[in-house]
């Protein structure tokens, strides 16, 4: 049976849903900022993993798409998305061989942090007879990935430019530990703080004669403080378009947009009066950043997930709530759960309206 065109209620559960108009309204809310921002906007297609919504992004002026893994990029550019970087770094020869064929369909840019990768990335591009931009990523405190600020990014940055096959276009730095720091005006002192380095790294680069085109970054949490530092020019941000509870409790995001997505459930037991369970659990909602939260209805308290469940206290007038009865849930971290499933449920006021692939799903490689 087809879903296109019935209510929300013949779609059986759990399913990830997409409240459409509310997508539409975080899309444009945030390429209307950029739209006053001497920055640019790339976002994250981590967060959506679907050429549906990168073509969105797009449309509404975005100047290209952020991946996290190659094989997003190679999703992506199948969809014909022609301006990707993959922001992180790509290494062994397997993984160089299909970034230097990608290259040949996309403008492509990949992140390094390491002169024998670098090297090695060079001439795979040298022997395909094609190029590769490169920002070399340097870390401002995640503690992850990156070369240090100063001298050993200005180094890798002169070994990009003396090797054939390779664009030097800039720096990447990742803020990333500091996009979730609840309170404003905290979070805006930390990132400032850690992207000093960054930008005074830019400069030493500069100042070696070496041009760089821009500094990418940023996210969800802290576009609108990043984007007004001078010298950073491109912001990475992706859980925007759909938000989730981390993001909500967040001062800033969590006022502008608004949530997008969500767990469609139901309730398929109530053992004892303050009890119920869902059947939403650890495959189809991760919880690292935070459990799911109950969407609608007060009183609903996720205590916990197993597999397939969802344990729930019951308070007030959610007593009420009876096996066969639906939920929505609030996923804790939207990156993670999206991956978790095939498919989007897309509904426009209360109606199914497409089906969406999630078609990146899964590709880590």
């Amino acid at each position: 049976m087809s879903l296109i065109g019935k209510p929300l209620e013949a779609v059986d559960t759990p399913a990830l849903v997409i409240d459409a108009g509310a997508l539409e309204r975080n899309i444009a809310r945030m390429a209307s900022y950029f739209r006053g921002s001497r920055a640019v906007l790339r976002p994250h297609a981590k967060t959506h993993k679907s050429p549906q919504i990168a073509h969105m992004q797009l449309e509404a002026g975005a100047v290209g798409i952020t991946c996290a893994k190659l094989g997003e990029a190679e999703i992506l550019a199948q969809a014909g998305i022609r301006d990707l970087l993959v922001a992180n770094q790509v290494v062994g020869e397997q993984k160089i061989a299909r970034l230097v064929r990608l290259a040949r369909y996309a403008r492509v840019t990949v992140c390094v942090d390491d002169a024998t990768n670098t090297e090695q990335i060079s001439a795979a591009a040298q022997a395909a007879g094609t190029s590769l931009g490169i920002l070399v990523e340097v870390d401002i405190g995640m503690r992850r990935c990156g070369v240090e600020p100063g001298e050993p990014a200005l180094a890798l940055a002169r070994r990009v430019v003396e090797l054939p096959g390779l664009v030097f276009r800039g720096l990447q730095g990742y803020e990333g530990h500091l996009v979730t720091v609840k309170e404003r005006a905290e979070r805006e002192r930390r990132v400032r703080e850690a992207l000093a380095p960054l930008i005074e790294t830019r400069r030493l680069i500069e100042s070696a004669g070496i041009p760089v085109e821009l500094v990418s970054g940023g996210g969800t949490g802290t576009y609108d403080i990043t984007s007004q530092i001078e010298g950073f020019d491109e912001i990475q941000a992706g859980s925007y378009v759909f938000m989730d509870a981390t993001y909500r409790a967040v001062e800033g995001p969590g006022n502008v947009f608004e949530p997008a997505i969500f767990l469609w459930s139901t309730i398929v037991s109530r053992p004892a009066p303050d009890r119920a369970v869902a059947d939403i659990g650890l495959k189809t909602a991760t919880p690292e950043l935070g459990l799911p939260v109950a969407d609608g209805i007060a009183g609903v308290t996720v205590l916990g997930l197993s597999e397939e469940h969802a344990k729930l206290r019951l308070e007030g007038e959610a007593r009420s709530l009876r096996p066969g009865d639906r939920l929505r849930f609030l996923p804790g971290h939207v990156c993670t759960t999206v991956n978790l499933h095939d498919r989007y449920i897309v509904v426009r006021d209360g109606m199914v309206e497409a089906i969406w692939p999630v078609a990146a799903r899964g590709r880590s490689q």
